[in-house]
């Protein structure tokens, strides 16, 4: 029993040439419908009594024939088809398409399949139509994509695979495309899929053709009698043929793995010529050149490049395809082209950028060299102004002299400018004039040398030339200063001892002493500046020290800014002058706090730096050694970098007239440089400031302990021991006075009285001279009998180590003394070795100096 409503239902498959059932169905429908009107108003007539058997009847009837067609739609005896199959135009779309096209259901069955399915399945007749897995069940080469293709049908996925087919007759058989796709979008149009199967026999074997074709030229390519290879925009090899791979002794295979570059195979800054040209978007262009390959050996081979290069709409140059010709036979066959062979290596292969130019300054060839420096610069070279090259400042400068050339003037005198960039970059030109028969395009050569490393060396050298003229002059004028300050001191001592703290006259003398004090300390930080003050170096530990710095630096910094102190573990010993470590410290807080004046954070942090690390470091200057490192960093206002490099000098400061002498950071540098280390600062403005001060690590040596605190005392080798601070008082004493014969020799004679007053005043009995020769003299008079020398190291016609050496060749036990306002370094190396002498440095006071004598009169010898 069949029944058809809106969808017709179908048990057999839909062949491609049996009509729609479209108009029996839609009669059918109608006459069941005036069939059941006429049963009704006939069964009216009758009556409801008489009718009611009748209608109960029909309803049964009914109802049986539903439930009927209910059992058969679910056991499938009968089924909906889809209006869309039956639809006239794409019925006839599809049933004469050259592809097969086939539909079935969710089951696997075809439910509709044109004429080229029909074909290409080798089914004979409609009722013979099978779906595409039992077409091909039996071909193992097909079978694995089939397979893929069903799952693809049962999850509504689209689907394609191409395979070969063997013929059974010996033939090559045959490729098919076969593709799957789900049919509608609606849940159940989804369930039925479509299958197609076309013969792309004819377009695998136009492909195979043109393959082959293909291979045939890359095989002539690789082994043509030039050589070829194409760039991409990165500057990687991207195909090089095996007759170039050759010339450079190259493997092929090596060079398809990818990693080369431009500038592996070319020699100098060839690389920089080829990538140098410009020009419009869109356009395409052909560049020749002359340089030089480099081989894998090593070797160079000279060639010409026919350089190709295409450009893309937004101007963005794309790969490259280069024709490589070897001129290395011109130079034994061809005289003339050997010499133009030799021209172009010597012209891309000099240091000099060279590149003539039009009377306009725009550049009409260059050489490989100039190519580099462009794009150093970041400019496009070829075709380009050189003036764009050049530093706005002094641009008129070049202007000038190819205008002068232009002319034909000769002799024109180099220039010396700044180059255009980002960094502080100089560059000497010289223009010579070009023949306008020749070449009416060029005006002029012009040639270029970078001098940037030059200039910066020659500026290194007159900073340090200045710094050590100032240090000279620092350190003389100290010299000077401390023979004056001696004097006062001395005398302001005579005055103390003269009058009592109840005299109305004794604050004055304080107010005297106090001054003087004060400027024994700006001598100080001369000699720290030029590295000649004496220092007393001992054993530290950092982490103790800054430990114990910690309330005088919170004093000195004030509230506003906040103090952290980060200790690094185990921190190794270093040695240095405790209170010349304690004043670079307290230099650095101070600059720190005056810029945070809205307050801050200052960090003081240690750490061990070992040798590897060091030498990892981009600190010039500091040789890889195990340093322990100590930085001072704040949250201020940072250095501007125009005056980063001027901080360590003297004098130089940001204050106000009055607020700062200047000698701060110099003086830090002086004695980090003294000590042995190294100081550097990192800096930018509105991100702080950090100074990074690196002290040698101190190895532990068995040293033997001399007691010499009123002086220092030398060994055979010259090494200082202990001193006393030049301004310190030293420890009171219960008896100062001595007895024996002084020879005190000082050229300056007010300073010598003084001194000779306060020795005669302790008991001791002195004998003066002025210099050194008066001083023999004085020793020849006394015949000898001279227990103690007390002299000055600077002095007219012999200075204090010609007489040492003088005196200790006639009595070699005689006791020593010097005196001096320089350090003990500056002239130690003056004296003859295995001397021994004791040290005071000026200025000092009267109860050290007679301190120091009878510490020696004592104990030396």
């Amino acid at each position: 029993m069949t029944a058809e409503t809106d969808h017709d239902l179908t048990r057999e498959p839909v062949a491609a040439h049996e009509p729609s059932p479209r108009s029996g169905s839609i009669a059918l429908v109608l006459l069941v419908a005036a069939g059941l009107v006429a049963v009704a108003v006939g069964l009216m007539t009758l009556g409801r009594a008489q009718a009611q058997p009748y209608i109960l009847g029909i309803l049964a009837v009914l109802a049986m024939v539903g439930l009927f067609n209910l059992f058969a739609f679910a056991a499938g005896i009968i089924r909906f088809a889809d209006r869309s199959l039956d639809d006239p135009v794409v019925g006839r779309i599809a049933d004469h398409g050259f592809d097969g096209l086939a539909v079935t259901d969710p089951r696997g069955h075809v439910v509709y399949s044109n004429a080229a399915y029909l074909t290409l399945t080798g089914a004979t007749s409609p009722q013979d139509v099978r779906p595409v897995e039992r077409v091909f069940i039996g071909n193992p080469d097909v079978s694995e994509a089939v397979f893929r293709l069903l799952k693809a049908a049962r999850e509504g996925k689209r689907q394609q695979e191409e395979v070969r087919i063997s013929g059974h007759d010996g033939s090559q058989g045959r490729w098919l495309r076969m593709r799957v796709r789900p049919l509608g979008t609606g849940k159940r149009e989804a369930k039925y899929a479509v299958w197609s199967i076309a013969d792309i026999t004819r377009d695998r074997e136009r492909q195979e053709d043109v393959f082959q074709e293909l291979q045939h030229a890359i095989e002539y390519l690789d082994h043509a009698p030039c050589g070829f290879f194409s760039v991409n925009p990165a500057g990687e090899l991207a195909y090089v043929n095996a007759t170039l791979a050759n010339w450079l002794d190259y493997d092929l295979a090596e060079i398809g793995s990818g990693g080369l570059k431009l500038a592996d195979i070319v020699s100098g800054d060839g690389a920089s010529l080829l990538s140098s040209i410009v020009a419009v978007p869109g356009e395409v262009k052909t560049e020749v050149f002359d340089i030089d390959l480099r081989m894998r050996t090593g070797k160079t081979m000279p060639v010409r490049l026919y350089h190709k290069l295409a450009f893309g709409a937004d101007g963005a140059p794309g790969p490259s395809r280069t024709l490589v010709i070897s001129r290395a036979r011109d130079e034994r066959s061809d005289p003339d082209r050997a010499a133009e062979v030799r021209f172009m290596r010597f012209f891309d292969h000099t240091p000099m950028a060279i590149a003539t130019v039009d009377r306009g300054g725009n550049v009409v060839r260059a050489n490989a060299r100039y190519a580099k420096l462009a794009q150093g610069l970041g400019l496009d070279s070829a075709s380009k102004s050189i003036f764009r090259a050049i530093n706005s400042r002094d641009r008129h400068l070049v202007i000038t002299a190819i205008n002068q050339a232009a002319e034909g003037k000769a002799d024109i005198a180099p220039v010396e400018v700044a180059l255009e960039g980002t960094k502080e970059r100089w560059g000497q030109f010289f223009v010579t004039p070009v023949d306008a028969a020749e070449n009416d395009a060029e005006a002029a050569i012009v040639h270029m040398l970078e001098t940037t490393e030059r200039r910066a060396l020659e500026n290194q050298i007159n900073q340090s030339q200045k710094m050590e003229t100032v240090g000279q002059l620092a350190g003389g004028i100290a010299h000077d200063f401390n023979n004056v300050l001696s004097a006062i001191m001395m005398a302001n001592d005579f005055l103390l001892n003269a009058h009592k703290p109840t005299d109305p006259s004794f604050q004055d003398i304080m107010q005297i002493k106090q001054n003087a004090t004060r400027a024994a300390t700006l001598v100080r930080q001369l000699l720290a500046f030029s590295r000649r003050q004496t220092l007393r170096p001992q054993v530290l530990d950092l982490g103790d020290a800054l430990s114990d710095l910690t309330m005088l630096l919170r004093r000195l910094i004030g509230e506003k800014v906040k103090l952290d102190l980060i200790h690094g573990r185990d921190l190794w010993p270093v040695k240095v002058d405790v209170s010349q470590f304690e004043q670079v410290i307290v230099n650095l807080a101070v600059n720190a706090r005056d810029a945070m004046p809205d307050g801050g954070k200052l960090i003081i942090r240690t750490a061990n730096v070992a040798t590897e690390d060091a030498g990892k470091l981009a600190y010039k200057g500091m040789p890889a050694a195990d340093y322990v490192r100590i930085e001072v960093a704040d949250t201020g206002t940072g250095i501007p970098a125009d005056i980063r490099d001027k901080i360590f000098e003297p004098f130089f400061s940001t204050k106000e007239v009055g607020k700062g002498t200047g000698l701060g950071l110099s003086t830090v540098y002086g004695i980090v440089k003294q000590t042995g280390g190294f100081i550097y600062v990192d800096s930018e403005p509105g991100q702080g400031t950090s100074f990074h001060i690196f002290l040698p690590r101190h190895h532990a040596e068995p040293e033997v302990q001399v007691e010499q605190p009123a002086a220092v005392v030398s060994t055979a080798n010259g090494a200082a021991k202990e001193a006393v601070p030049a301004t310190a008082e030293a420890k009171p004493r219960t008896d100062l006075t001595g007895q024996g014969t002084i020879l005190l020799v000082e050229d300056e004679e007010g300073l010598r009285a003084l001194n000779a007053r306060g020795l005669r005043s302790r008991g001791y009995t002195v004998v003066e001279a002025e210099n050194g020769v008066e001083a023999m003299e004085m020793l020849e008079e006394q015949s000898g009998a001279i227990d103690l020398v007390v002299s000055d190291v600077v002095m007219p016609e012999m200075d204090g180590p010609t007489l040492l050496k003088a005196m200790r060749e006639k009595n070699p036990d005689i006791k020593f003394i010097f005196v001096s306002g320089y350090a003990e370094d500056a002239f130690e190396k003056s004296l003859p070795e295995g001397q021994q002498f004791d040290f005071l440095p000026k200025p000092f006071t009267l109860s050290q100096l007679v301190a120091a004598v009878k510490e020696t009169m004592t104990k030396q010898g």
